[in-house]
């Protein structure tokens, strides 16, 4: 299955989120209560039936609608859009009583007891059976339903299972992705240890009972684990399109969550969501974590492309499952729900709207507490949101302009954090990712965040840290794309194993080796205390100077075509070179020896975005803690400026006078905000 053209376009923005009228239907005074709060919290979309399951089919083929027909014409009368759930999240009691083999084996190789959520088998054939019936029943009874505006498949896909039907899924699948257990063994290495295996059934996936350290193996259950989701997301999708063609499908996905590559996923859906749930006002700093939240905003929307996605849950208060549930400060809902749209999402969603009376989230946050009215400061907070979105509505649909890519791959975590070596302590992908994204979101510059397989093209410069594995055709689409004129910086520890994980032999970094201008002899693992120093050459092309510090990493380089930018300060490998520049056809790749802290990132990437003229949404940086996006469409540009900090700032927004949406004034020159506090600018394209 592939991409089909189906599209996902809003007149406004959706304003919303997770509700559960089920729960309340011996009491139909809450239903009614319900749409009145809606009307007054400026609700104008609902996600439903996402655990509905066993309300929808209480016994097997037995199905009760009545309360979601119900529930469909009102929302339709109050012009309230439903995204309508797939309810195969959570399995009913009589299904895993009669069909037990939909019950999840874990890797210990023992069956669940039935409980919880995702708690089934994507292999089993009667589970796909059984949910593309109910998909089907709902389908044929509301796809033409007005109220009807997308679908939302299950709820947060994720986990695997480890049972007999699995097994064999995945001895299939291994036998088409290598074709002899000849070539499989060459990939996975077999004779290290002696696990060469010579028949197709000896072959078992990871388990503390077996093998976790053959990691051709690990890989390869890891990608079929995606690969086996992914067919089982298609199943439900298959019945959803046959009787509702028209309607775009999605699923909430969760950010970077590190079981499934959504990079595979997002190309059978039509739109791409996400849940958020950043932990505010926790140990450590906002701005920081605001930083990081706009990473994972810009990985959803780069999965189609820069299409806009939403933001299909976050809470409207608290959590109740994170290890502390602060209160959300005032300011922080309206800046945090706006930080998603300044990213590209059309839509601010919550879980939930109504709190639960009982279960595991009964004391999550919600728009309505179990107080059951409207004075709250949540509620006011959430009508706050709701104003905000009226006056931006133009800006739905708009999109984000990237000349900066910063790659993460999802099969790249896996192989480097299955590795042993060279350390076994923060290697940090993810984490060292963020770090070069940082200096971007610091200057205001729009960053995609991309995998190894996307296209180079239509960037300016790509970041790829921690490149450890290169997949065929990856370095040679890199060199087209330095060689067109491109830039690219590479890091330590690249080029070092194939899709097989698999070492590159003749010299890291494998691949890259040309294109980056050095051989990497080895690796120097830090201790955590431990302190190296990268001191710049005088007269680089850079115009950087001084020293700054190197933590954990240090790679022995020896330059080949490339210039040396900057040496280490001491050890045994002191006035070897750590930062390396080789001229490429047009381009440019840097090459970083070693692990810098964000001082040097900061002004590393500061003066490379200057000297290549990256676009900033301002003319002006914004002091610390500041946000600067910019959302456009149809020459009107939206500049989102947002302050994470808990001290007023003053931004200098030019002497070009705009338009502030959230307080109906015309502002220009320097503009206060409030600790956590939000403007939304409109001006003309390009002014």
């Amino acid at each position: 299955m592939s991409e089909r053209p189906v599209s996902f376009s809003l007149p406004h923005f959706w304003h919303g989120g997770d509700y559960n009228p089920e729960q309340w239907w011996e009491t139909p005074e809450v239903w009614q209560e319900d749409l009145r709060l809606m009307q007054l919290a400026g609700i104008n979309e609902v996600s439903v039936a996402i655990f509905a399951w066993s309300s929808l089919e209480p016994e097997e083929g037995r199905f009760e609608f009545d309360w979601l027909d119900q529930l469909m014409d009102r929302m339709a009368a109050h012009q309230i859009d439903v995204v309508l759930a797939t309810p195969t999240g959570a399995r009913p009691a009589w299904l895993a009583a009669r069909y037990p083999e939909v019950l999840r084996v874990g890797a210990d190789r023992q069956r669940n007891l039935f409980g919880e959520r995702h708690n089934h088998c994507y292999t089993s054939p009667q589970y796909r059976r059984l949910t593309q019936r109910m998909n089907r029943a709902l389908a044929e009874r509301y796809g033409r339903h007005p109220a009807l505006k997308l679908w939302h498949l299950s709820n947060e896909y994720g986990g695997e299972c480890h049972c007999d039907l699995c097994q064999s899924a995945f001895r299939q699948w291994l036998q088409q992705r290598y074709g002899s257990l000849d070539r499989l063994n060459h990939a996975w290495w077999t004779r290290f240890w002696g696990h060469t295996y010579t028949s197709w059934d000896q072959i078992e996936s990871p388990s503390p009972r077996g093998t976790g350290s053959l990691h051709g193996l690990s890989l390869d259950w890891k990608r079929f684990v995606t690969d086996q989701t992914l067919d089982f997301m298609r199943s439900e999708i298959e019945p959803l399109r046959a009787f509702a063609a028209d309607i775009p499908v999605t699923t909430n996905f969760m950010g970077t969550y590190l079981g499934l590559n959504y990079w595979k996923l997002a190309k059978d859906l039509d739109v791409i969501s996400w849940d958020s749930y950043p932990r505010w006002h926790a140990s450590g700093s906002d701005v920081d974590l605001a930083a990081q939240v706009a990473f994972t905003h810009d990985l959803n929307r780069s999965l189609k492309g820069g299409q806009p996605f939403l933001l299909m849950e976050s809470t409207p208060s608290v959590t109740n499952w994170q290890a502390v549930s602060k209160l959300k400060r005032p300011g922080m809902h309206l800046l945090s729900s706006l930080q998603a749209v300044a990213h590209g999402s059309d839509s601010v969603q919550y879980f939930q709207w109504r709190k639960s009376r009982g279960g595991s989230e009964k004391f999550h946050g919600a728009v309505v507490d179990h107080a059951g009215h409207e004075n709250t400061r949540v509620f006011r907070d959430v009508q706050q949101v709701a104003t905000a979105l009226k006056s931006i509505n133009q800006a739905v649909g708009s999109q984000i302009d990237a000349k900066v890519a910063v790659l993460y791959d999802w099969e790249n975590r896996w192989a480097l954090e299955g590795a042993f070596g060279p350390r076994v302590e923060h290697r940090d992908y993810q984490p060292t990712v963020e770090a070069h994204y940082r200096p971007f979101w610091d200057q205001g510059i729009a960053a995609d965040v991309i995998d190894m397989d996307q296209d180079f093209s239509r960037y300016r410069l790509i970041v790829a840290p921690m490149l450890y594995m290169v997949r065929d055709g990856v370095s040679e689409r890199l060199e087209e794309f330095v060689k067109a004129g491109g830039t690219l910086v590479l890091t330590y520890w690249s080029g070092i194993v194939d899709d097989s994980d698999l070492c590159f032999l003749g010299g890291a970094p494998g691949p890259l080796r040309a294109l980056a201008g050095v051989w990497s002899e080895e690796i120097d693992a830090l201790n955590d205390d431990d302190v190296n120093h990268m001191v710049l050459e005088s007269e680089n092309p850079l115009g950087l100077s001084g020293s700054y510090a190197c933590h954990l990493f240090c790679e022995r380089i020896h330059p080949e075509t490339a210039t040396v930018l900057a040496h280490y300060a001491s050890d045994f490998y002191a006035d070897e070179p750590a930062l390396t520049v080789n001229d490429v056809g047009r381009g440019h790749v840097y090459y970083m020896a070693a692990r810098n802290g964000p001082s040097f990132l900061n002004d590393f990437y500061r003066t490379l975005s200057h000297h290549l003229g990256l676009p900033t949404a301002l003319a002006k940086a914004p002091p610390p803690g500041v946000s600067v996006e910019v959302r456009h469409k149809e020459g009107v540009e939206w500049v989102f400026v947002m302050n994470f900090s808990e001290q007023i700032r003053t931004v200098d927004i030019g002497s070009t006078t705009c338009e502030d949406l959230l307080s109906a004034q015309m502002v220009s020159g320097n503009l206060r905000l409030d600790p956590y506090g939000v403007a939304v600018l409109k001006r003309t394209k390009g002014r």
